[in-house]
């Protein structure tokens, strides 16, 4: 965003999508064994595939940035599904950002669980957000609906995991990628959006929407 030449007129939204509903329920296990189960990826083949992310993240001055020290749990049925009730609940509140970063820099940071009500909790009082309140929004599921109603418009627009970001609602970019990827997205979408119009210099003439000649 600070490289694009029109970043003021981007939103940066963040939407819910859950993952791993195959895990065990109530408990974390590691990184390593969840992407074990799930991707079958062990060994010298696991680590190549993480330590390719963790040095893209450190290009991007995002250190120390860590993926297998982590714990991960069911996400769809209670822990991933709090903290995306969480950050519903934050955007509601104006915190979406904050909030974002804040479980961000705890997972991939300090490899600090984020499934849990307590973990989520902690998060709250670190960004200034009402620990009561936020303790009866999430043990309501008072934003249930709209995480549903997130992972269903994703999967509309072809996301199968995370990340996936989609650009105007007209491009989508699977998988960690790049600055310098995602800079061309947007440049790309904000060019076919937004024609140049070469005007020359004389007392050239356009048809105006009554049909008559309006100048130019």
């Amino acid at each position: 965003m600070e490289r694009f030449e029109h970043d003021d007129a981007v939103e940066v939204i963040h939407r819910s999508f859950p993952l791993g509903d195959g895990f065990p329920v109530g408990s974390t296990i590691s990184a390593r064994e969840a992407t074990l189960r799930k991707y079958g990826l062990a060994g010298t083949r696991l680590e190549a595939s993480t330590r390719r992310i963790e040095a893209m993240a450190e290009r991007e001055g995002l250190h120390p940035y860590r993926v297998l020290e982590n714990q991960v749990g069911n996400t769809r049925l209670a822990h991933e599904f709090l903290t995306h009730e969480f950050l519903a609940h934050a955007s509601a509140e104006g915190k979406n950002r904050v909030a974002w970063d804040a479980l961000f820099r705890a997972c991939f940071g300090v490899a600090r669980p984020i499934f849990g009500l307590d973990d989520l909790l902690g998060r709250a009082d670190e960004i200034g957000m009402e620990r009561e309140k936020t303790r009866r929004v999430l043990t309501e599921g008072r934003f249930g609906q709209q995480v549903q109603d997130d992972v269903e418009s994703a999967r509309r627009l072809g996301a199968t995991g995370t990340p996936y970001i989609v650009v105007d609602g007209r491009y989508a970019l699977a998988g960690a990628q790049d600055t310098d990827t995602l800079l061309d997205a947007l440049r790309q979408v904000w060019a076919e959006t937004h024609p140049t119009v070469l005007v020359a210099d004389n007392d050239a003439a356009l048809c105006g929407p009554t049909g008559r000649a309006v100048p130019v």
